[in-house]
C-alpha cells in the first residue's frame, strides 16, 4: 500500500461519491471531507468555474474554519493539512498545484475577488496575495480589525486624572505600581482595554475595581451612572465572573451608593446580550444600526470567543462607550475560526507596547513612569492591553511548569519533572496501554477518597459540603472517547468506587453523591453548560444540588435534561474551572488535538496540586506543537506579519 493507498472505508461518511481526478484523491486521502467537496462543487457549477484545482483551492477555504483556520495559504497548506484518516499519508505525494500557477488560475476565475479593497464584490473567495478567505471570514477579519482600531484611536476626554489617581491609592493601597492597577488605569483612559494573563492573576477580581473607578468618573462629571454589561461566551463563565464581581465589590473602599450599583450588576452570554435569534447563529439585534446601549462592556474568558462573534460584539459597542476584555491569551481558543484573543494581544504579552502619549496618561494617573516599547506606527491598539503576570492561586511548582510549557521550552519542562516540586507529580505511563498500571495509584487513590467524602456529605443531605468536597480532586482528558477518553474513565473509575464505597450507585441513575457536569444551558432552571453539582439526600429523595458562590441551587432531578456524571471531563469542559487537585492523563503523542494549549491548560487547573501522567514523549509533543491557526487580525492590528500563521 503506497503513502496515497490509505485504507478507505467506502462507507466512510467523510468519503463523497462520485468523484474523479484532484478532488477524489484528496477526499480519499482524509484532507477533504465529504462536506467541503460538496460545497465547493456547488460553488463551482453556480459560477460555471470548470478548473478543478480552483474548486480545490474553493474546498479547502471551506474546510479552513471547520479546523479553526480563517483562511488557507496556498504556498504552505502542501506542507500543513491535518488529515481525518487513521493511516499515514505522505501529503507531499498529493497532486498539489504550484503555488504561482495556483494562485494565477484563482485570480482568473469568477468564484474570486482579488485584494483587499473591493468590498462591493459578492463573491463567494477573497484572494489576498496566496491567502485565500471564505469572504465572510475575510469580512469579519476585515471589519473587527477597523472596529478595534477605531475604538483604540478614539480619545477619552472625559476623565479626570486626579479622580483617578485618588481611586487608585485607595483600591490598589500600597499597589499603584502593580499590574493590576496599570490595568485598572488604563481600562478607564482608553475605550478598549485588554486585561490578559494567566489563572490566579487577579483578572476577575480587577472588573468590579474597573468598574467603580469608572462609575466614580461619572458621578464626577455629573453624568448618569454608567450602564455596565458582564459578559462571557459561555453561561458557566458569566455566572462565575457575576460571583467574582459580586464578591469583590462587597469589600471595595468606596462609596455605600457605588457599592450597591455594583451589587446589582448582572452578568450574561455574550449571546443574550447581544440579543441571540433562535434559527440565527449569525445575526444579532444589537448591531452596528442597533448598537448596545451600554457605556461599558466586560467580557471575560475572552479567549474563547471565536472571530465571528467578536465581530458582532464590536461592532455592536457604540464609538462612545468603552469595550474591556480579559482572559489567557495561553488558552485553548474557540471550537470556531480564529483566536482572536492572541491576537489582539499579540507581542504584549512579552511586554507592553504602548505609545508616548498612553503611557504618559497612565503615569499621571498611577504617579509610576510606565516601562513600554514603542510600537510599530499605527498600532495603536497596545495603548489599552496589560499583560499580568504574578499569580495568586496556585503553587510555585505548578506555576513554573506553566510558565515552561508556555514558553515552548520542552527540554525544562521535562527538567522539572524530571526532579518535581512538592506540588507536581509526574507518572511516565501512557494510560491507553497501560491503564493498570500500578504507578496510577494516585489517581485512583485521589478520585476514590474524593467520592467517598462527596457521597458521606451527600447523604447527609450537606449540600454546600458535599460541593465543595467536589472540587478536591478531577481527572482530565483530552479526548471525550477512546482509550485515552473520558468515557472510558468513567466506566473504569465507577468500577473503583464500587469496589470501594458501601452500596455505591445503590439507588439508581440518581444516587447520592454522583456528580453532576451540566452540558447544555438551561435558563429556566439557571444551569449553564459547564456547571458541576451534587445529588444529594432530601426526605425521603434526593435533590441536585448546585454552586451559585454563597447559595446552593437546587432542583428536582427529573427536570434535568443535559446531564453528565462527572468524576473525569475533558479539558475543553475544564476551562474556566479549578480543583485543588487536578489529574491530567495525556493521550499518545500521535493525538491530533495534543498541543501546548491543552497541555497549558490542563496545567493550570490545579490549584494546590498537579497529577500529570503520559510519557516523555506525549509531553514533548504537546509542548512542541502550539495551536497555530491562520488568521490575519494580528497583521491587520499590529501592521506586522502575524506570528505562527498556519493553513493546517
Amino acid at each position: 500500500m503506497t503513502p496515497l493507498e490509505p485504507a478507505v472505508d467506502t462507507f466512510d461518511i467523510r468519503r463523497a461519491r462520485r468523484l474523479d481526478g484532484v478532488l477524489r484523491e484528496f477526499n480519499d486521502a482524509g484532507v477533504l471531507t465529504a462536506a467541503d467537496v460538496h460545497v465547493a462543487r456547488r460553488l463551482s457549477e453556480l459560477a460555471s468555474e470548470r478548473d478543478p484545482t480552483v474548486t480545490l483551492a474553493a474546498a479547502l477555504a471551506v474546510r479552513g474554519p471547520r479546523l479553526g483556520h480563517v483562511y488557507v495559504d496556498l504556498e504552505t497548506v502542501h506542507e500543513t493539512a491535518a488529515v481525518d484518516v487513521e493511516d499515514p499519508v505522505d501529503l507531499s505525494l498529493l497532486a498539489w498545484p504550484p503555488a504561482l500557477t495556483w494562485r494565477d488560475q484563482l485570480i482568473q476565475s469568477p468564484l474570486v475577488a482579488v485584494g483587499d479593497d473591493d468590498t462591493s464584490s459578492n463573491r463567494p473567495l477573497r484572494l489576498l496575495g496566496s491567502r485565500v478567505y471564505l469572504d465572510r471570514y475575510w469580512r469579519q477579519e476585515r471589519r473587527l480589525a477597523a472596529d478595534l482600531r477605531s475604538l483604540s484611536e478614539a480619545p477619552v476626554e472625559d476623565v479626570r486624572p486626579e479622580l483617578l489617581n485618588e481611586g487608585l491609592d485607595r483600591l490598589f493601597p500600597g499597589q499603584t505600581d502593580s499590574a493590576q492597577a496599570l490595568a485598572a488605569a488604563a481600562a478607564v483612559l482608553q475605550r478598549f482595554a485588554v486585561v490578559a494573563g494567566g489563572p490566579g492573576t487577579g483578572k476577575t477580581t480587577t472588573v468590579a475595581r474597573i468598574a467603580a473607578l469608572l462609575v466614580e468618573q461619572f458621578e464626577a462629571a455629573g453624568s448618569h451612572p454608567p450602564l455596565v454589561a458582564l459578559a462571557a461566551p459561555t453561561g458557566k463563565a458569566s455566572a462565575r465572573l457575576e460571583e467574582a464581581a459580586h464578591e469583590e465589590a462587597s469589600r471595595l473602599a468606596t462609596a455605600e451608593s457605588i457599592r450597591a450599583q455594583l451589587l446589582g450588576l448582572g452578568a450574561s452570554t455574550l449571546h443574550r446580550l447581544l440579543g441571540w435569534r433562535p434559527g440565527n447563529r449569525s445575526r444579532f439585534r444589537h448591531d452596528r444600526r442597533n448598537r448596545l446601549p451600554h457605556d461599558v462592556v466586560i467580557v471575560d474568558e475572552a479567549s474563547m470567543v471565536s472571530l465571528s462573534l467578536m465581530a458582532s460584539l464590536v461592532e455592536a459597542v457604540r464609538p462612545a462607550a468603552r469595550l474591556v476584555l480579559m482572559g489567557d491569551p495561553g488558552q485553548l481558543t474557540s471550537i470556531e475560526a480564529g483566536a482572536v484573543l492572541g491576537d489582539i494581544v499579540g507581542p504584549v504579552i512579552d511586554g507592553l507596547r504602548m505609545s508616548e502619549a498612553a503611557r504618559s496618561r497612565l503615569a499621571e494617573a498611577t504617579g509610576h513612569q510606565v516601562a513600554a516599547i514603542e510600537p510599530p506606527v499605527g498600532a495603536t491598539v497596545g495603548d489599552g492591553i496589560v499583560a499580568l503576570d504574578r499569580v495568586h492561586r496556585f503553587g510555585a511548582g505548578i506555576g513554573s511548569l506553566a510558565s515552561a510549557i508556555r514558553g515552548g521550552d520542552a527540554e525544562a519542562v521535562l527538567d522539572l519533572l524530571a526532579d518535581p516540586p512538592d506540588d507536581v507529580t509526574w507518572i511516565p505511563v501512557d494510560v491507553g496501554e497501560h491503564p493498570t498500571h500500578p504507578d496510577l495509584g494516585p489517581v485512583r487513590k485521589g478520585i476514590v477518597a474524593t467520592a467517598r467524602t462527596v457521597t458521606e456529605m451527600a447523604r447527609e443531605g450537606a449540600a454546600a459540603e458535599a460541593i465543595g468536597a467536589l472540587g478536591r480532586f478531577r481527572a482530565l482528558c483530552a479526548h471525550r472517547r477512546g482509550d485515552y477518553g473520558v468515557a472510558t474513565w468513567m466506566t473504569r473509575i465507577e468500577g473503583w468506587l464500587t469496589e470501594a464505597i458501601e452500596e455505591f450507585g445503590a439507588e439508581g441513575g440518581w444516587y447520592v453523591g454522583r456528580p453532576l457536569l451540566v452540558t447544555e444551558n438551561d435558563y429556566s432552571l439557571r444551569l449553564y453548560n459547564g456547571d458541576t453539582g451534587v445529588i444529594v439526600a432530601r426526605g425521603q429523595g434526593v435533590a441536585a444540588a448546585f454552586d451559585r458562590g454563597e447559595d446552593v441551587l437546587e432542583v428536582r432531578p427529573s427536570r434535568l435534561e443535559s446531564v453528565e456524571t462527572a468524576y473525569a471531563m475533558t479539558i475543553h469542559k475544564s476551562q474556566g474551572s479549578q480543583f485543588d487537585t487536578a489529574s491530567v492523563l495525556l493521550p499518545n503523542p500521535a493525538s491530533r488535538i495534543l498541543t501546548r494549549e491543552l497541555l497549558y491548560t490542563a496545567v493550570t487547573r490545579a490549584r494546590r496540586q498537579l497529577i500529570l501522567v503520559g510519557t516523555n514523549g506525549s509531553i514533548r509533543a504537546a509542548v512542541a506543537r502550539p495551536a497555530s491557526r491562520a488568521s490575519g487580525l494580528r497583521e491587520r492590528l499590529w501592521q506586522v506579519n502575524p506570528s505562527g500563521s498556519a493553513s493546517g
